[in-house]
């Protein structure tokens, strides 16, 4: 049986180390919102953490304040060098990576038909092909210590769709594909895969992070171009807190067996039964059309 993380705690400035002794960890996507709490609640509890963004000066300042505990390091997944040149420094620096979390993600707002090549391709080179990228500069260490933890930072829209947000919804359903898949593969090898899967939190998300298309046709203007505009006017007033998704996740990576998924937040809990209702419904009530294609053999 999965044991089920505890719920997390307020937590004091001399909060105890990680049961075990400290982890080290890497986080993508450090400098803001979620990446940058889960950094400073692994710091406050005693861990080591490499802090990295594309700029390190978004970082350099969290990490001087740790010391020795902390590492300022560069790192754009969309840009394989870095990447490994960020991994080669932190188990140089510590010794070995213990969890890595893929964080590094940004949202498109765009009707599927408005959506520019260019700027799609970027947000799966971000979204998709960068996490899969630091995997592979990461596993090879975990699978010779025999022993890892990888969080990788998808969405409730990783489960469901919604207008205007296709494109950003197809990178967090290809993720949670990906490491669905990759936990399968890794499990035999003592290293654990947790999907998190957020509601709204209040980050820069839907604020200045958020990019989109400047075609605007007016078919879609009540429903994605709608759904622009009540996406955009929510930014800062999500009801997640970073600060406590960030104590979730840790109290995740310390349970002994993690679970593959983990929802953050009362709306994406409601939502994710929502759709679990509207898919069960949909399945029993085309059952026999579902059937019907079963060879005599088999029926």
């Amino acid at each position: 049986m999965t044991q089920q993380a505890t719920a997390p705690h307020e937590e004091s400035a001399a909060t105890a180390e990680a049961p075990g002794g400290p982890l080290v960890w890497l986080i993508t996507g450090s400098s803001s919102g979620l990446g940058r709490a889960l950094a400073e609640h692994a710091l406050r509890r005693g861990d080591r953490v490499a802090v990295t963004a594309r700029d390190t000066a978004a970082v350099a300042g969290l990490a001087a304040a740790h010391g020795r505990r902390a590492l300022a390091l560069r790192l754009d997944v969309t840009d394989p060098e870095s990447v490994t040149a960020a991994v080669e420094a932190c188990e140089k620096e510590f010794g070995r990576i213990d969890v890595l979390v893929n964080n590094a993600g940004y949202g498109y707002l765009a009707a599927i038909e408005e959506g520019e090549d260019t700027a799609v391709r970027a947000l799966y080179d971000t979204n998709v092909h960068g996490v899969v990228t630091v995997l592979k500069a990461v596993l090879p260490g975990m699978r010779a210590r025999r022993a890892g933890r990888i969080v990788n930072v998808s969405s409730f829209g990783g489960l469901a769709a919604f207008a205007a947000t296709g494109y950003y919804h197809a990178t967090k359903f290809a993720l949670e594909g990906l490491s669905e898949s990759l936990a399968a593969e890794v499990a035999p090898l003592g290293i654990t895969v947790t999907i998190v899967e957020p509601g709204g939190l209040r980050t820069q998300w839907a604020g200045t992070s958020m990019q989109q298309s400047p075609v605007r046709l007016e078919d879609y203007e009540g429903t994605a171009g709608k759904r622009r505009a009540s996406t955009l006017a929510v930014s800062g007033r999500q009801p997640g807190d970073p600060a406590r998704a960030a104590a979730a996740i840790a109290a995740v990576v310390d349970a002994p067996e993690p679970p593959l998924r983990l929802l953050l937040g009362s709306d994406a809990l409601a939502g994710a039964r929502a759709r679990q209702e509207r898919t069960r419904n949909e399945i029993d009530a085309n059952e026999s059309l579902t059937r019907s294609i079963d060879s005599e053999q088999t029926s």
